[in-house]
């Protein structure tokens, strides 16, 4: 009983950041606009809630940040593409390297360091059981107010109509053009908190810790169905591989480079059989 539990505690630590990037690339996504910035934007995230945890040793102050600092990139993207018609691959891809360029140079500026960023010493950090589980219950809060906003609220029915009939909402004088920059935006803010979990949770920044997974959210939402109760069974799906994956490497004869990419296989795998019913059912 006590290994499933484990278990299942390791499923939803490696769940939590994805969730809440594929979450927050709905909303863009069902504006009709792809964001690829979300690697960039977990980074962003990460690295901002360490910097500022690791000289107030507050973490709302840490959370906050992250938001704050993967917004405003997010802004930035959405500024390079709808301001100044930027090709959305070429801007997306340019702020994750921004991102993580950016972090490199502020890490050597305030650190001394490119590597390994690890807390003060002299902070008290919050039990890790404690910290899975408020992650956990904002993630829940938020999966509902995501559902009410987009499918109950006027907001959310002007979102879905930027995708497939964005000539009415100009007919009646809305710009399709706002509702797709604020998602983008609220996009963001999701990574940040995301980012925030994959830093605080380590109580440390590693170069390059979002390591694909705002690529794998953008696959989640596609297998989600492009609805939140969707994005978090994927996400689950997603996690559960990746914690069958990092389990099984003692016990199994195969080989260390293969158990390790078999999340990603899971994940390319359902991403052709979703394809294939799509075609098939005209989604």
């Amino acid at each position: 009983m006590e290994n499933i539990i484990l278990f299942l505690k390791s499923v939803i630590t490696i769940m939590i950041p994805v969730f809440f990037a594929s979450l927050g690339g709905l909303f863009a996504s069902l504006s009709g606009t792809l964001n690829i910035a979300l690697e960039g934007l977990l980074l962003a995230g990460a690295f901002s809630s360490l910097t500022v945890f690791y000289f107030t040793g507050n973490y709302f102050l840490a959370v906050l940040s992250a938001v704050l600092a993967a917004a405003a990139l997010a802004a930035l993207h959405a500024v390079c593409i709808f301001k100044i018609k930027t090709n959305l691959f070429i801007s997306g891809l340019a702020v994750n390297l921004l991102s993580s360029g950016f972090c490199i140079i502020l890490s050597e500026k305030i650190f001394n360091t490119k590597g390994v960023i690890a807390v003060n010493v002299n902070q008290v950090l919050l039990d890790s059981n404690i910290l899975l589980s408020v992650y956990s219950i904002t993630g829940i809060i938020l999966l509902l107010i995501s559902w009410l906003s987009i499918y109950k609220t006027p907001f959310g029915y002007r979102l879905r109509s930027c995708d497939k009939n964005s000539e009415a909402l100009i007919s009646l004088g809305i710009n399709p053009g706002f509702f797709k920059a604020v998602s983008i935006i609220i996009s963001g803010v999701f990574c940040g908190i995301g980012g925030s979990f994959l830093s605080l949770n380590l109580a440390a920044y590693v170069p390059e810790m979002s390591s694909g997974r705002g690529w794998i959210s953008l696959a989640v939402i596609f297998l989600g169905l492009k609805k939140p109760l969707g994005v978090l069974a994927a996400s689950f799906i997603f996690a559960l591989a990746e914690a069958f994956s990092n389990y099984t490497q003692g016990f199994l004869n195969i080989p260390a480079d293969f158990i390790l990419s078999f999340p990603y296989i899971c994940s390319l795998t359902a991403l052709i059989l979703f394809s294939i019913f799509s075609k098939k059912q005209g989604i």
